[in-house]
């Protein structure tokens, strides 16, 4: 019961979700929830509910659309009557004949050349590169206004570095800190320019390969396209190296020439511990969706550091399946070199690349010792140590004063928005109290008129010099942020309809399968810091550009079919295969799974709803937790097959026997 109640737990949040869309897109509330979004709410209940009750009975080898009749505690299935002739028999019969068993040679041989061409991770990554080569070729490169920050943060710390004076503090001086902004009691002393706003390692780096481009060349331009170009080539390695390890997870554990023996010439006890390689319709769906989903094939170009955080997980994800796939053996075989030292590179870029990284990187080292507690020194080594080095080198070097550490009002967007939409829609309900707590900290009649239910950036003052100023970074100090949690919880129990109400329609559309993008990965390609602020990108295939996006925005548009180019599409699946596995007690694969429902925490708590590049990780490794859950669902499913198998009556047997030998009684 209790893990039925999960399950429906995880379908009733989708289905709210997905029924309070349609009022939130209108700007209404929750307390004008109809019949309309009643019905929403139920059909997507049952859908979502069926999705994961047909998951379960078809992983424990039960027919999805079947049923079964008891006698005497037992389960029997029902004998099945023969047809002497009907469309299923049909369609047996003609597969038997000569050009039917024609058409399945030349499947079987298509299949058997599919998985000969993937069979090798830089077979893949061939694959890959020449599929994805005209993004980089005929688009160049991808950002929006982060990297020009970074690049701007680099390039102050550089002049102060060479002598140069610049402001620094005071009313009428603007300087990087004040964009994002940063607290000015967080700034120290002594001058700094550079922040962990961005994660100071990608800010750096970002930073300097600017650097060395304006110096050669006298643009940010060529440096730019060079660090896409680099994450390009990254992004082929990360994706081509996990779907290896996924197609064919014996190439861990055998010899080169064994990988390629076909399943049914295993011996058994060889079988028995090394999983069965993928098949070639898995391995063409995959690469499908990396060719051809826009998630993927923008994000390779895409200079933010959501898709580099992306690309790093892919090979993180794929890294830790290989060492669960060890752990479930139980055979205490030691993790391959490479494999420990590609736990520890994809740790590192994942910290260097997202700041909430180290939680889930943390998470997942405390998951890691409970399921494989045998492997804990390499778990120390891949998860523990680089959050030691890296991030705890970030921090001595903001507690220190060399860089800037990010304002704590980022992690409080929720609050943010509810304090906003109450002050927007329900001013008269919030007390005096709470608004003299607020005062010394934030414009409540600013935070009002800068309130946008899709994103909390514009209430907390994100933004260039023209913002409105409802955070009041320039003059707010610890002490006044002290009232701050008292204020927002006097203002919710205030009011808390339309507190519930700013919280939902900042992230009801990541679990609304029906809600387009507020910001897709298309924008990275066209909007004005490409086609505009560029030195001579902007005159590189300018239409092209446009007429790219144009296209897939009107895909995107369309029901059904847009779907599958939206990222809370594969965010719903990756929560429902969870719920499934919940009732099915696979419990060490969820341990391996649970980074994922981090990041639909990430999600719920980021700025901005429905942000595609945030759901990247998950949608990149969904199909893979596809493989995966039909190679775990494999031995209960042949169990199944064979107990049905010998609860065959013989009676229907001789009945089969006796019937006219028509083709379809002979099948």
């Amino acid at each position: 019961m209790a893990r039925w109640a999960l399950a429906i737990a995880a379908c009733l949040w989708v289905a709210l979700c997905t029924a309070v869309g349609p009022l939130y897109w209108a700007d209404s509330s929750i307390a004008d929830f109809g019949l309309a979004n009643a019905g929403y709410f139920l059909l997507t209940l049952l859908v979502t509910l069926g999705i994961v009750v047909a998951l379960v009975r078809w992983a424990n080898g039960v027919p999805v659309f079947g049923w079964h009749r008891r006698h005497g505690g037992k389960v029997e299935r029902e004998p099945r009557r023969l047809v002497p002739m009907g469309p299923r028999m049909w369609a047996a019969s003609w597969a038997l004949s000569r050009p039917g068993r024609a058409i399945r040679a030349v499947g079987r041989a298509i299949g058997r050349g599919i998985v000969r061409a993937t069979d090798r991770w830089w077979k893949v990554a061939i694959i890959l590169f020449v599929g994805w080569l005209w993004v980089p070729s005929t688009l160049l490169v991808a950002y929006g206004s982060d990297v020009r920050s970074q690049i701007r943060e680099f390039s102050w710390a550089w002049n102060q570095w060479t002598g140069l004076k610049q402001p620094y503090i005071g009313f009428f001086s603007f300087v990087p800190m004040d964009i994002y902004p940063t607290a000015h009691y967080l700034w120290p002393a002594e001058p700094t320019y550079l922040t962990d706003q961005h994660n100071i390692l990608l800010t750096l780096l970002y930073g300097a390969v600017a650097s060395v481009s304006r110096y050669l060349t006298g643009t940010n331009d060529w440096g730019l396209v060079v660090l896409a170009a680099g994450q390009f080539l990254f992004a082929v390695f990360c994706c081509s190296v996990t779907a290896h390890r996924f197609f064919d997870p014996r190439a861990a554990h055998l010899a080169p020439a064994d990988s390629r023996i076909p399943d049914s010439r295993i011996p058994d006890s060889l079988a028995a511990a090394t999983p069965p390689r993928s098949g070639a319709v898995a391995r063409v769906l995959i690469l499908a969706f990396f060719l051809v989903c826009p998630l993927a094939v923008f994000s390779t170009i895409s200079l933010t550091k959501s898709p580099l955080f992306a690309f790093a997980f892919v090979w993180w994800f794929g890294v830790w399946y290989e060492l669960h796939g060890d752990a479930s053996r139980g055979d205490g075989t030691r993790p391959r070199r490479r494999t420990v030292a590609a736990f520890v590179v994809s740790t590192c870029v994942m910290l260097a690349s997202a700041k909430y990284a180290w939680y889930i990187i943390l998470a997942a080292l405390v998951l890691a010792l409970i399921a494989d507690r045998r492997r804990w020194h390499t778990y120390a080594v891949a998860l523990l140590l680089p959050v030691v080095l890296i991030h705890g080198g970030t921090s001595l070097a903001i507690a220190s004063g060399a860089i800037i550490g990010g304002d704590p009002i980022e992690s409080r967007g929720v609050q943010l928005q509810m304090i906003a939409r109450v002050a927007a829609k329900d001013l008269e309900a919030i007390p005096q109290d709470a608004k003299d707590k607020l005062a010394p900290s934030f414009n409540l009649d600013q935070m009002a008129d800068a309130y946008f239910p899709q994103d909390a950036d514009p209430v907390k003052s994100s933004g260039i010099q023209s913002k409105k100023v409802s955070y009041k970074w320039r003059t707010v100090t610890p002490e006044d942020m002290e009232d701050f949690n008292a204020a927002w919880l006097e203002i919710v129990k205030a009011s808390p309809v339309v507190a519930l109400d700013a919280f939902l329609a900042k992230c009801f559309g990541y679990f609304d399968i029906a809600d387009m993008p507020y910001t897709p990965m298309s924008y990275y390609i066209n909007n004005d810091q490409v086609q505009r602020n560029s030195a001579w990108i902007r005159y590189y295939n300018h239409d092209w550009r446009d007429q790219v996006s144009r296209t897939v925005d009107h895909l995107s548009a369309i029901p059904v079919l847009g779907w599958l180019m939206h990222g809370n599409t594969y965010v719903i699946a990756t929560l429902l295969i969870g719920a499934a596995e919940v009732v099915l007690r696979r419990w060490r694969t969820l341990a391996w799974h649970i980074p994922l429902l981090l990041l639909m925490g990430v999600m719920v708590t980021a700025p901005a709803n429905n942000f595609e590049r945030h759901m990247l990780p998950v949608a990149f490794v969904f199909g893979f937790l596809c493989v995966v859950f039909a190679r775990e669902s494999r031995p209960a499913r042949r169990h199944a097959a064979r107990r049905r198998a010998d609860e065959v009556d013989p009676a229907a047997l001789e009945h089969a026997d006796a019937a006219p030998a028509r083709g379809a009684a002979r099948v």
